[in-house]
């Protein structure tokens, strides 16, 4: 089961902020180890003598619990910001993003109209196999209602995932069926993959492998693709780590590993307790430590994908292009509490191999200044004009070659790509914001499946353009859905809905021929208008 909205949908500069805030949580861990300990606090706690006094005796009940939690954290904001507290169901899941799978009934979904539809079942899930269709909406799973103004992605969570092997009774409502469809559904363990996109580019010599976080299974996954890739003819390879909020940073360096040689360090780490002190060594014989490679990253990177590109940077193996990247080079550790609860406490910081900290400057206790921080981008233009970047001189580091790069908070890029918003109106944002490009494809998808997966990609891919009858009924959608018309916004914004459209139509009809959680469709047709991967091109 996938989020209501993921990125391949929003490719607009409001998912950055989106991206960032999940970057707090996912890009957490340093080796993907857990510390688990019981509830801080002794007898003699102060913390805890007052909620006791206050459970006994305040005038009025109090939750205590809600109480306690809230007093957590506003402890926390006085520290760091990405030290982090997260109630039981919160560190629930964030951690089933990062780890493999969870158990649930596996289906993508869409929230539209306060109704709960099916975007697809996944391939090889329960939901599959017992007959769900893409196009089904849900409207209720056991006892609880899935429709109305109360429906979000939490309440989704809550209803279709549990434990594996349990039974959930969902009613289906189907079109073009009268009477409404009952199914009993067991759950069972749906695998999560990290890796978007992996194939061969048009000019049958680049690789391109989009990696959208850094969970357990991404090295694997990036190594299996790689050398698939490599069997193909692949002599240069693209990892797009655009929007990338990180993850387990061994992940990170296990794929570093397979593109360098040697055995320098690729990362290490430095904190007060010293057992939190670490060095990482490439040490394995790669599958790709000759052959040119570029690395895409933005304002959306961070974490783990900071260490990959700022040590292929250090190790001048690679073309870095792109935006300044996030800025996040501190290591939490994951400790699990009593309760559930998770407690992301900031232990040490890391180091790529020049020296540079990729962390940004920060202040204890200020934690929406520190967030501001993307906002003064955008005020100050640096994405959107190189000469605003401000390499800081007293921040110089050499990479192993002997070439400049400056420290002081991010990733800076090789070669500058300005963020695109040409194409960005008001009228768009509210298009996505109703989820209508989503909603069209889906019933375009389900009315035309047959004929496309007759015609095929790679005829798809060559003729297929959405016309002005379909534009037309995506407009009166729209409309429908109460999105204020532009006819000026709607014209900036027109050749970027033909090419999205295009793309989430193929994503419907061929993602299930995919076993392993690719959407290759949908990114061969949104790449080619991506001016960001075509400069990239341009630098092998």
């Amino acid at each position: 089961m996938n989020y209501q909205n993921d990125k391949k949908s929003i490719i607009l500069p409001i998912a950055v902020a989106i991206s960032l805030v999940i970057g707090i949580v996912l890009g957490a861990n340093f080796f993907g180890k857990k510390t688990f300990i019981s509830n801080a606090g002794g007898t003699n706690s102060v913390f805890k003598e007052v909620l006791m006094h206050i459970n006994k005796s305040y005038v009025d009940d109090v939750n205590i619990d809600s109480l306690s939690q809230y007093g957590i954290e506003k402890m926390l904001e006085k520290l760091d910001p990405h030290t982090a507290f997260l109630p039981p169901q919160d560190a629930e899941l964030a951690s089933a993003d990062l780890h493999n799978g969870f158990d649930g009934i596996g289906v993508e979904f869409n929230i539209f109209n306060d109704s709960l539809f099916v975007v697809s079942p996944l391939v090889g899930g329960p939901s599959e196999a017992i007959g769900i269709k893409t196009g089904d909406i849900i409207l209720k799973a056991d006892t609880i209602n899935l429709t109305g103004k109360n429906l979000n992605s939490n309440v989704v969570f809550k209803s279709l995932r549990g434990p594996r092997n349990s039974i959930v009774k969902l009613i289906i409502k189907r079109k073009g069926t009268p009477k409404l469809l009952s199914f009993n559904v067991k759950r069972d363990k749906i695998p999560t993959y990290s890796i978007d996109a992996a194939y061969m580019m048009p000019d049958k010599k680049t690789g391109y492998i989009k990696v959208n976080r850094f969970a357990e299974t991404t090295y694997d996954e990036f190594k299996a693709h790689l050398g698939a890739l490599k069997t193909k003819g692949m002599t240069q390879l693209m990892i797009d780590l655009r929007g990338n909020p990180g993850g387990y940073m061994d992940r990170a360096t296990d794929m570093v590993d397979e593109l360098v040689g040697g055995n320098d360090v690729i990362v290490y780490t430095k904190g007060k307790d010293r057992s939190n002190n670490y060095e990482v060594k490439a040490s394995k014989s790669g599958i790709f430590e000759k052959g040119k490679i570029v690395v895409l990253v933005d304002e959306g990177s961070a974490s783990a994908s900071e260490i990959v590109s700022g040590s292929l940077q250090d190790f001048d193996r690679a073309t870095i292009v792109g935006r300044r990247t996030f800025g996040k080079g501190l290591v939490q550790a994951p400790i699990q509490l009593s309760d559930g609860s998770e407690l992301r406490l900031t232990i040490s910081r890391y180091y790529i191999p020049s020296g540079r900290s990729i962390q940004k400057p920060y202040e204890l206790g200020k934690t929406e200044d520190y967030m501001e921080d993307m906002h003064n981008r955008y005020a100050s233009k640096e994405l959107f004009v190189k000469d605003s970047i401000k390499s800081n001189q007293k921040l110089k580091f050499k990479t192993k070659g002997g070439r400049t790069v400056y420290g002081g908070g991010g990733i800076t890029p090789d070669v500058f790509v300005p963020q695109d918003t040409s194409y960005y109106t008001a009228y768009l944002v509210d298009m996505f914001a109703k989820n209508i490009f989503r909603e069209y494809s889906l019933n375009y998808t389900v009315q035309n499946s047959s004929k496309l997966q007759a015609m095929g990609f790679e005829n798809y891919l060559k003729s297929f353009q959405v016309d002005d009858k379909m534009l037309f009924d995506i407009k009166a959608m729209g409309t429908k859905n109460q999105v204020r018309f532009s006819e000026k916004e709607y014209q900036k914004s027109k050749a970027f809905i033909k090419t999205h459209m295009k793309a989430l139509i193929a994503r419907n009809v061929w993602k299930n021929n995919e076993k392993t959680g690719l959407t290759n469709e949908f990114y061969q047709i949104i790449n080619q208008d991506d001016n960001m991967i075509k400069v990239g091109l341009s630098k092998f």
